[in-house]
């Protein structure tokens, strides 16, 4: 996999269960040629809305096992851990599946100093010969990377994006801006502020909303890279609604009711979770019945 190849739309994927708990691989391998065929550039499975929290580290390898046999486009494995030795393990284990790259939560609960933040990635990119993504999401774990450890980590060869989901444009910006001279790609993590940092030099994105509607976030990232950002305007207001909507509760709840809604998965999670609020379900159905089928184009 190159650096070129960390540019575009790659969905965050569901993993789907059977009413009991266990894992569907029929549909899991039917969903990613749904959305490898939607023109999609990679997936993303097990991360966090596939629910990685809840797998066995042997279901987490078995559903990467199944994304790499079932489709021809890159797989971005989640293999990260509040535990480095752990977070080691899956990516080697991940690796070994046959992932393209890694994509790689920050430690969690642990809140480690700047300086163990840094050691984290470090000895991972040390150990596993795979682009890597460092992946900063605060609102799960309680921290955000800074810009200067971040930058510290865009140095490293084996160390190539970013998965912006902090919320913090201005944060998104500066490591932009200060990686520029670095073969580091920066995705945004956030679906509604896909296309703000597409404008400031993000590179693409790792979407929850693309697992629904493929082929409009293709059209969407695709056009602001190509410098048509009146189009990508139409697109990003247009999947507005449905953005927000998958979000009124806790990823990936929404997005697993809009997939049984489209009828691309069962819908069920695993607990903690829970299904869709009932009193939710009708104004989700309203907003996916706004969005017109829209095709991918030949």
């Amino acid at each position: 996999m190159t650096l070129s190849e960390f540019r575009g739309v790659y969905p965050a994927m569901t993993t789907p269960f059977h009413e009991d708990g266990s894992i569907d691989f029929e549909t899991l391998r039917a969903d990613a040629r749904r959305l490898a065929d939607a023109g999609v550039d990679g997936l993303v499975p097990v991360g966090s809305t596939g629910e990685s929290a809840t797998l066995s580290h042997d279901e987490h390898i078995e559903v990467v096992e199944a994304v790499v046999d079932a489709v021809d486009v890159p797989v971005i494995a989640g293999s990260g851990s509040n535990n480095t030795s752990e977070a080691l393990s899956l990516s080697r284990r991940s690796a070994d599946a046959g992932a393209d790259g890694l994509l790689l939560i920050s430690p969690y609960y642990n809140k480690p100093e700047p300086a163990g933040m840094y050691e984290h990635y470090r000895t991972i990119a040390d150990e596993i010969d795979l682009p890597q993504i460092v992946y900063n999401v605060p609102g799960r774990t309680g921290q955000n990377i800074t810009v200067d450890t971040t930058v510290d980590l865009a140095a490293h060869p084996n160390i190539v994006g970013y998965k912006a989901a902090s919320g913090d444009l201005n944060q998104v910006s500066e490591i932009v801006e200060r990686t520029r001279d670095e073969e580091f790609a920066v995705l945004a993590g956030d679906d509604g502020l896909t296309l703000p940092i597409l404008s400031v030099g993000g590179r693409g994105t790792i979407s929850v909303v693309a697992n629904i509607e493929p082929e409009r976030t293709v059209d969407l990232v695709h056009s602001a890279l190509d410098g048509d950002f009146e189009h990508a305007r139409e697109r990003h207001h247009e999947l507005g609604p449905l953005m927000r909507a998958l979000f009124w509760e806790t990823n990936p709840i929404p997005v697993n009711e809009a997939m049984a809604i489209r009828g691309y998965g069962p819908g069920h999670v695993r607990l903690p979770l829970t299904r869709l609020s009932e009193d939710l379900r009708p104004d989700l159905e309203a907003v996916l019945a706004d969005l017109d089928p829209l095709e991918a184009e030949p």
